[in-house]
């Protein structure tokens, strides 16, 4: 995403300390000036000249700016931005203000205000200066009404403003407030698998284990054992063999998800939730569709980034952990790395065994397709989820572009290829349902005995 410069307006907010910038000060304007200096020039030519009717037409514009000036304001202007704090998600209502308030006792005959915009909030009057009349001891407001456009942090501001008073004689310097921040949530595509977990690893959940305990799903039947319950006794059983057996079940257990993001780089150009999505915005938007299928089942979700800062969410369960899991995605970006990452990941950062790994990756960068086959090859369940754009292609430059653009999508499918040669699912992200035929097949392979 470029950064949109600074319209003239709208000065840049200081970021020294408030203590090194002085308040606002009134100043005289162009106006009190031009009758200053034509009152003086009408006064000096009718003595010069001894004419009283030079006098006379000077003493309007003495008057004017005499009583324009009787009460002089003393306190700059208040300017302050508000924005929805609530819950915004991608394509949502946005409402955001700037207030003007004038704590002196002279009015405010003109504001001029002005704000600056993040480009993904399509907000009324934001493009142009918004012109309003302050009263003294008072405030007004511009109402900025919108729409949301793209997750993450956007801001509403910087504002100016620019006030004049006295009848236009005295203006105040531009009154500058800082940016107002607004968080965009993504939007959550429907996301339904209904396979089982390959291993769940925690004491209570809701997916079937493979370990023999209390739950509700029968595994058979066998002779009754010390220690066994009395309400497992299967009577049925018990009175045609004439020997006490019991139901056995298997045990219910919570899994742990972990959400691996690859962010070396990013692939398309975003359009905002109504446009075409990149590949961040694929897989941000997919990872809040899976964290939230699986922490609404009681599931432990942890997320990963794959990049430079490799930053780690701990899993958790509950509503608290999907909200922090937003909060998250929110400072998703592209994080670049010129070195192999493998190490200092999943060095730093423990990766459970018994955990899904789900990599959501473009799979445009080598070390992409390494870093999937090392995770195989330690013994994990890994489900790569590609999240390239279907038209994904390099701006046409030259007319070779084209074809290096088939060949390096040749290429991509023989890595797709050897991955899957290697027992590595990969399956591009298509919303509810696109993910149970591979997790069928991970817990299938789950299920099979281990060599050693």
């Amino acid at each position: 995403m470029t950064e949109v410069a600074l319209r003239a307006a709208v000065p840049p907010y200081p970021n020294e300390p408030a203590e090194a910038w002085a308040a606002p000060v009134w100043v005289p304007t162009r106006a009190l000036g031009r009758s200053v200096l034509l009152t003086g020039l009408l006064l000096v030519l009718g003595v010069a000249l001894g004419r009283v009717d030079l006098v006379l037409l000077a003493a309007p514009f003495a008057i004017g700016a005499a009583a324009g000036l009787r009460r002089m304001p003393r306190s700059a202007p208040e300017l302050t931005i508000e924005a929805d704090e609530e819950h915004i998600v991608e394509g949502g209502h946005v409402d955001a203000s700037v207030t003007v308030a004038n704590p002196d006792v002279i009015a405010y005959d003109l504001v001029v205000v002005r704000t600056r915009t993040s480009p993904w909030l399509k907000l009324e009057h934001a493009d142009r200066p918004f012109a309003i009349r302050v009263s003294s001891d008072s405030w007004a407001a511009v109402e900025l009404p919108g729409e949301a456009l793209r997750w993450g942090r956007q801001d509403v501001g910087p504002a100016a403003a620019r006030v004049a008073a006295c009848g236009g004689l005295l203006a105040c310097r531009p009154v500058v407030t800082a940016a107002r921040g607004v968080r965009v949530y993504p939007v959550t595509e429907p996301f339904n698998a209904t396979e089982a977990m390959p291993a769940a690893a925690g004491l209570v959940g809701n997916h079937r284990s493979r370990r023999m305990g209390e739950g509700g799903e029968l595994a058979g039947v066998r002779p009754f054992a010390p220690g066994d319950r009395l309400r497992r006794i299967d009577w049925r059983v018990s009175l045609r063999t004439r020997d006490l057996h019991v139901a056995s079940t298997l045990s219910d257990r919570d899994a742990e998800v972990l959400l691996l993001l690859d962010v070396l780089g990013e692939v398309g150009d975003s359009g905002g939730v109504a446009g075409s999505a990149s590949v961040l915005d694929t897989t941000v938007r997919a990872a809040a569709a899976i964290a939230e299928h699986y922490l609404q089942r009681g599931d432990r979700v942890s997320l990963l980034e794959y990049g430079a800062a490799a930053r780690r969410l701990r899993p958790a369960t509950g509503r608290r952990q999907y909200l922090t899991v937003l909060e998250w995605l929110l400072d998703v970006r592209p994080d670049p790395v010129e070195h192999d990452q493998y190490e200092n990941v999943f060095g730093a950062h423990r990766v459970s065994s018994d955990a899904l790994v789900m990599v959501l990756t473009p799979l445009v960068d080598p070390r992409s397709a390494d870093m999937l086959a090392q995770l195989t090859q330690s013994g994990r369940y890994v489900v790569a989820v590609d999240t390239l754009p279907a038209g994904a292609a390099p701006e046409a430059r030259n007319q070779w572009t084209p074809l290096a653009t088939r060949l390096w999508r040749l290429e991509r499918e023989n890595v797709l290829g050897r991955l899957r040669e290697h027992g590595v699912p990969v399956v591009a992200w298509a919303g509810a349902g696109s993910l149970d035929l591979v997790l069928r097949d991970v817990a299938r392979l789950a299920s099979a005995p281990r060599g050693r």
